[in-house]
């Protein structure tokens, strides 16, 4: 499967009117094809084949494509626990996309598989402990929405404990960070990980809440006060 077959291939399953409500929703200049997410999920899977080159090479030319379709099905194709026999070159992939980023949709599809090889490689948090001061508001988000497993654990060990610490390191930081995508992002990491850690996430406001906007804070706690 070539980029322009699969490209062609979405193009014939196109809808207008879902590609005009999905362009007005996503307010975001580009081409859309009005193909459901649940399609997208099945041809990701028929794409994926057992050649890695050739899917990273696919997964790239549907990038490139600027497509909203062709974008979610690139991060798709990449969304596996494991990626054999070397899942680095699919990292890098899913890291230099994080420049082209323009939508929380593309940006979430993104995280879903760049945070599986953050699980299968956590020596990868140690590259983005300098995402921090990033330029880009999506590679700062990318701390919080590239790690979400760590925040959904009941029984964490030693190790992800670590990583729940180096993220909140990483929050307490950007908390002064009131873009609103930052916010969200730290108020829904603590939030979910509420579930599992309250204590975790009372202290973390105790000491940091005061510098997240007082939206961020509401949103972070929410889980906090529905337990008391």
């Amino acid at each position: 499967m070539t980029p322009q077959d699969a490209i062609s291939h979405l193009e014939r399953m196109a809808d207008a009117s879902k590609a005009a409500s999905l362009a007005e929703y996503h307010g975001v200049e580009r081409p859309y094809l009005g193909v459901a997410s649940s399609e997208l999920d099945t041809l990701a899977k028929d794409w994926r084949g057992d050649d890695l080159s050739a899917r990273l090479a696919l997964a790239k030319g549907l990038w490139d494509s600027n497509i909203f379709e062709a974008r979610i099905c690139a991060a798709k194709l990449l969304t596996q626990a494991r990626i054999r026999p070397d899942d680095a070159p699919a990292w890098d992939m899913l890291v230099s996309w994080l420049e082209d980023v323009d939508c929380v949709a593309i940006a979430d599809q993104l995280s879903n598989a760049a945070s599986k090889r953050v699980v299968w490689d956590t020596t990868r948090l140690s590259q983005m402990d300098e995402w921090v001061g990033a330029p880009n508001v999506w590679t700062r988000r990318a701390l919080l929405t590239f790690t979400q497993p760590w925040t959904k654990q009941n029984r964490s060990k030693l190790a992800d404990e670590a990583v729940r610490d180096r993220v909140l390191e990483w929050a307490a930081i950007l908390a002064e960070d009131h873009d609103p995508l930052i916010q969200r992002a730290i108020a829904w990491w603590l939030r979910d990980l509420s579930r599992h850690d309250a204590p975790r996430v009372q202290a973390f406001l105790e000491e940091h809440g005061e510098r997240m906007t007082r939206s961020g804070r509401r949103e972070a706690a929410q889980m906090l006060k529905r337990q008391s």
